[in-house]
């Protein structure tokens, strides 16, 4: 029969999901044309004057060294007076293309100050960017030169105001204190009398900018030359090259702001200036500005403005800063030049130079306004003060030579001639009454020098006396702290240096200490002392006292550091080089120069609490900080062990040895050591024992390996003896120290075989004891093993144990029953070993006691493997 299918009716979709791709596109098209429109760029027009340095296509726009823009197209402006340059800048600059933003095109250039823009070497010419504020906008003015502050530049701009420009540009630095912290960024005239530098001082040293600094010009080489001598100062060699200024900071004053002026000083002594004052004058025709004010021959000042009053003609003076307090209300100033008569030409130099303006001090408080008169007044004070001076030996100084205080004459040598023991040089000389209250009881004399040099890689100082400072040397007082003045008749003391009078008085305010070692090594007179590598003292001798074969070294230290020296205090020799090196890495500490080449000490305190050996000269900072206490040790001359080998115990280092030498009798060594002070107490009984440690290669293995490398060392075991010493026997063989509840005994065989000093005792293949040492019995037919077992394991035996030797491999070969092979542990193999057995359990009747034996048997009875006691455990 035919089954007649029933058609199935579908319904026709209204919407197809194949129109959604034409409207996926349609919107991904509208978005990347939205956004190529919104990224195309910002196009902007920038006028040059010249198109020098730059070419369409690949001159780039840059802000902080990234592209921001590129030039698309050149063109000559309408009034042919520069170029436009299209640049097409990225879209995300438009937030900074603004009314206030600059553009300038950077391009190398080369100057004594410096080079500018060294990577368009490589990467070419391009235009930099800053941005500013204000309307966005499309045509921009280039800037002829880089602005003064660049992005990411931070400073203090100042303005300062000079009559000249001189040797200064663009680039002359700018130093406080011969330091460079800033450069001059620009220039221009202010009006047709002054001339406005820009300067640029770095973000860190803006602080250092007051409101009231003084600015002034450090250009080139100063030479100051005269009849009297030649000063020749520069500020460094970059200032000689391109010019450059420096400046002052008062701590005191508030900090300058961004703009604010200042006015520029010819040199550091007009900078600086000092008291300034008016003379008052009737006709001044042979005065003029500039005019020196001059003392005993010293300009100490000069006339800085000219002015015409209806009193007379005004003159605005000032005299330096260092001879301030001569200026006082009595003091008179009168005009002088060259005075010539038929005896001679006085003064013959102001020919030249022109005259003067002389001056004499007075007293009593300075005033606003003084007379200048038309002659040297009456001298005020004939009273001198009358003294001796004495020196250890003549510094060139002779009868005539001037006595002076601030290069200003206040005296003169009248004698000089040897004392009456004829140990010093002694001076008779005159002091002017006028300054007879600068020299008190503690005031000395220095001998000046005719010709001083000062070199150094900041520039060279080149200071030359007169002639009479050549021929008859001159004195130059330094004043004293004290308050009461000398008086006729007193004495004071002549150095032919500053250096001679600091080490004279210094030496009068020391303090001073003996400190004994075995040995003097580098030490010397004059070696330094240092705390914290600071030199606070001396040494001032090295002695050997024969009675105790021991070096007595003399220290001077500066009072100063009085506090340093108590109970506390503790001495160590300083090592030029010292170096610490291990796995972890090398630590390298070095010695100041001056204790590197003479030897030195140094001095440290300890913590509170602790009793220091105040006298003791250590080796080393870890000897005296650990307040190490010496020993002497004798070892068998055919011993290996150097200086600086460590003693040790159980592995911990607890000292060191200091020196080793050979005995006279060429059979021992005799070593000095030291064991560090939180150790050293257990370590010096009688009964302590000392053992060389050194490397031993076996079968079993290498012990020590360590000394392989570092050398051998001395191993230490503390005694139970209450008397000390410091006086020690070293043994070769390492002595046996067993733990004091360990259980000893002895072992006898007829040979020794591969047992030996440190062979493991095994029970049940578990190591729980050891062999300690071994000797020929004391008729010589066998030998004697001295062992212990560990006191957890010391119930595993007694007297029912038997101990047979495990070491090496036996083979037992028969006709019949073919070969067997009996071995132990690899261990045991190699470094041989002693089984035990114990047949009853441990008891207080069987326990071992004092030093019983036991044989040692060649050979195991396989019974023995059977025993199996039940043990119970004890500590």
């Amino acid at each position: 029969m035919t089954q007649v299918q029933t058609p199935k009716v579908v319904k026709k979709k209204l919407f197809s999901p194949i129109w959604l791709l034409p409207l996926i596109a349609l919107a991904l098209g509208a978005w990347l044309g939205v956004k190529s429109i919104r990224e195309s760029g910002i196009e902007v027009t920038i006028h040059f004057p010249s198109a020098a340095g730059m070419d369409i296509g690949k001159t780039l726009v840059k802000y902080q060294g990234l592209t921001v823009g590129k030039v698309i197209d050149m063109s000559i402006d309408k009034q042919l007076q520069g170029v436009d340059v299209s640049v097409l800048m990225d879209y995300r600059a438009e937030p900074f293309i603004n009314q206030g933003t600059k553009f300038w095109l950077v391009k190398p250039k080369a100057s004594i100050t410096g080079v500018e823009g060294l990577d368009t070497l490589f990467s070419g010419n391009y235009i930099s960017i800053l941005p500013g504020e204000g309307e966005s906008r499309s045509y921009f003015e280039a800037e002829t030169k880089a602005p003064v502050i660049t992005p990411g530049v931070e400073g203090l701009i100042v303005n300062i105001t000079s009559d000249k420009l001189g040797s200064l540009d663009v680039g002359s630095p700018v130093f406080y204190r011969q330091i460079p912290v800033g450069q001059i960024v620009g220039y221009h005239l202010e009006n047709a009398d002054q001339i406005l530098v820009t300067a640029f001082v770095q973000q860190q040293y803006a602080d250092l900018v007051k409101v009231d600094s003084q600015f002034w010009n450090v250009s080139g080489i100063s030479v100051d030359a005269s009849l009297s001598g030649i000063k020749v100062n520069s500020e460094s060699i970059a200032s000689i090259l391109a010019g450059g200024i420096s400046f002052s900071s008062n701590a005191n004053s508030s900090i300058a702001e961004n703009n604010h002026q200042f006015s520029l000083y010819e040199s550091e002594d007009d900078a600086f200036g000092g008291v300034q004052f008016e003379l008052l004058a009737t006709g001044t025709e042979a005065v003029s500005k500039q005019t020196d004010i001059v003392y005993r021959g010293i300009k100490i000042g000069q006339v800085t403005q000219k002015s015409l009053t209806d009193s007379g003609v005004l003159l605005s003076a000032k005299i330096d800063a260092m001879y301030q307090e001569q200026l006082t209300e009595s003091a008179d100033f009168w005009l002088e030049g060259a005075d010539i008569s038929l005896s001679g030409i006085k003064h013959p130099e102001r020919l030249i130079t022109g005259n003067v303006i002389n001056f004499i001090p007075g007293t009593g408080p300075a005033k606003a306004q003084y007379q200048l008169l038309t002659q040297a007044p009456e001298p005020k004070n004939i009273n001198k003060l009358m003294i001796s001076l004495r020196s250890e030996t003549n510094p060139g100084v002779s009868a005539g030579a001037e006595i002076r205080y601030k290069q200003i004459k206040i005296g003169e040598v009248l004698s000089r001639q040897l004392n009456d023991t004829f140990t010093q040089v002694e001076y008779q000389v005159e002091i002017s009454a006028d300054f007879a209250n600068l020299i008190s009881k503690n005031s000395h004399f220095i001998a000046e020098s005719a010709l001083n040099i000062d070199a150094s890689l900041e520039g060279v100082n080149v200071r030359t006396q007169d002639l009479n400072t050549l021929t008859s040397g001159a004195l130059s007082l330094v004043r004293g702290s004290n308050r009461a003045l000398v008086t006729n008749g007193d004495s004071l003391y002549v150095f032919a240096n500053k250096d001679e009078a600091k080490t004279f008085y210094s030496k009068q305010n020391l303090i001073k200490k003996r400190l004994i070692n075995q040995d003097a090594a580098d030490l010397t007179a004059g070696s330094p002392i240092y705390y914290k590598k600071m030199q606070i003292g001396q040494v001032a001798s090295v002695q050997w006292q024969a009675a105790d074969n021991t070096f007595a070294i003399d220290i001077t230290i500066e009072r100063a550091f009085n506090s340093l020296l108590n109970e506390r205090t503790v001495f160590w020799r300083n090592s030029a080089l010292s170096i610490n090196a291990s796995l972890s890495g090398v630590e390298v500490e070095v010695a100041p120069l001056m204790g590197a080449l003479k030897g030195g000490i140094n001095l440290d305190l300890l913590e509170e609490g602790r009793v220091a050996n105040s006298t003791n000269l250590y080796e080393s900072k870890l000897l005296a900080l650990s307040q190490a206490k010496p020993i002497k040790l004798t070892f068998p001359a055919s011993v290996q062990l150097t200086s600086k080998a460590p003693i040790r115990y159980l592995g911990h280092k607890v000292g060191e040895v200091e020196s080793v030498t050979l005995a006279p009798n060429l059979k021992q060594l005799m070593v000095n050591a030291y064991l560090y002070g939180e150790y050293a107490d257990n370590f010096m009984q009688q009964d302590a024992a000392y053992s060389i440690v050194t490397a031993d290669i076996s079968l079993a293995g290498i012990k020590a390996p360590e000394t392989l490398i570092t050398g051998p060392y001395i191993e230490v075991f503390p005694g139970k003896s209450a008397a000390t010493v410091t006086k020690f026997v070293g043994k070769i063989e390492k002595p046996l120290h067993t733990l004091a509840d360990a259980v000893s005994f002895n072992l006898t065989d007829t040979t020794l075989g591969s047992v030996k000093a440190g062979t493991g005792i095994f029970f049940r293949g578990v190591n729980i004891g050891q062999v300690d040492a071994y000797e020929l019995s004391e008729q010589g037919t066998g030998v004697v093993l001295q062992a212990h077992i560990k006191s957890k394991y010391k119930h595993l035996v007694n007297n029912t144990s038997v101990f047979w030797d495990l070491s090496g491999v036996k083979v037992d070969v028969g006709l019949f029953s073919g070969a067997q092979i009996e071995t132990g542990s690899l261990e045991t193999i190699l470094a041989g070993g002693i089984a035990v057995a114990t047949k009853e359990t441990t008891s207080n009747t069987n326990e071992i006691t004092g030093n019983q034996s036991f044989v040692l048997n060649s050979a195991m009875d396989p019974a023995w493997l059977d025993w199996s006691p039940v043990q119970s455990s004890q500590d």
